[in-house]
């Protein structure tokens, strides 16, 4: 089992972060169209553009995991309640997308030789695309975790 991983992640200090936005997302696979628009309209309005490609795949990784792996079968999609929620936040030179899921599990890399499977590389291709990642319980009266990923940015001007 993997431990949470907090390393290279930037505090979480509100007064630190330069812009920030987040969305619910639903139960359903569609959601993961919707991640990919919310990401592609919010990193237009902040003008970043360098890393857009790298963005949302991961974005659209970290979600389709959550929905794959993480919204229990009982609350899909009949409750519409929002079980998945995106984050993006903004420093100066980083950029944090971090994917909010109810379960406690683990995220775990799956070590697979199959490169024509059509699943399961989730994880690697977010290792492989972001500058790190990592996830956490959540804490309080929030259940389950976050997974986000880290991708830095040339510095402006």
């Amino acid at each position: 089992m993997l431990k949470p991983l907090r390393q290279g992640l930037p505090p979480l200090d509100p007064a630190a972060v330069s812009d920030a936005a987040s969305c619910a997302l639903p139960a359903r696979y569609e959601a993961v169209r919707e991640a990919r628009r919310f990401t592609r309209d919010t990193l237009g309005q902040w003008d970043i553009g360098d890393r857009f490609d790298d963005v949302c795949l991961v974005v659209s990784e970290l979600v389709t995991n959550a929905l794959r792996h993480a919204v229990p079968a009982d609350i899909r999609p009949a409750d519409g309640l929002p079980s998945v929620r995106l984050h993006l936040m903004r420093w100066s030179e980083r950029l944090v997308c971090a994917v909010r899921d109810p379960s406690h599990e683990t995220p775990v890399p799956r070590d697979s030789d199959d490169f024509s499977a059509e699943s399961g590389r989730g994880l690697f291709l977010v290792d492989s695309f972001a500058d790190s990642w990592g996830w956490h319980p959540l804490a309080g009266t929030l259940q389950g975790k976050v997974v986000w990923a880290l991708f830095r940015m040339p510095a402006a001007g």
